[in-house]
């Protein structure tokens, strides 16, 4: 039976500059980095995180599994520092949008280097 989710795959056009958004502007630490043929970076918001992104070259993917969708998922992040995370997002000129007052909490939409869209929630 499935216990948690462990790793999501996002395949992006430059793994070089995906890293530089996940760790320089979001905050995530790189878990481990592999090149055997196939490069591969595993990072996560936190040394403790249950789940974990694993960046890989979308060009690379798409010639040995052309079946597979390459699109983005949709995430969602969670922040107790909601405020804090928007204007200092905003600050580096990442594409934010405002923060929305939902039945579940507060949230805002993000952009990266790539322009794929992700979300925070207030938790």
């Amino acid at each position: 039976m499935v216990q948690q989710v462990g790793q999501i795959m996002l395949y992006v056009n430059n793994q070089d500059k995906a890293l530089e958004f996940w760790t320089e502007v979001m905050g995530f630490h790189v878990v481990s980095e592999e090149n055997n043929g196939m490069r591969w970076i595993e990072i996560a918001p936190s040394a403790n995180a249950e789940t974990s992104l694993i960046l890989h070259n979308k060009e690379v993917i798409a010639k040995m599994s052309p079946e597979l969708n390459l699109g983005t998922p949709s995430l969602m992040f969670f922040t107790d520092k909601l405020d804090e995370l928007h204007n200092r997002l905003s600050e580096k000129e990442i594409t934010v949008g405002d923060i929305v007052e939902m039945p579940f909490g507060r949230v805002f939409n993000f952009a990266d280097y790539e322009n794929n869209y992700f979300a925070i929630m207030e938790k």
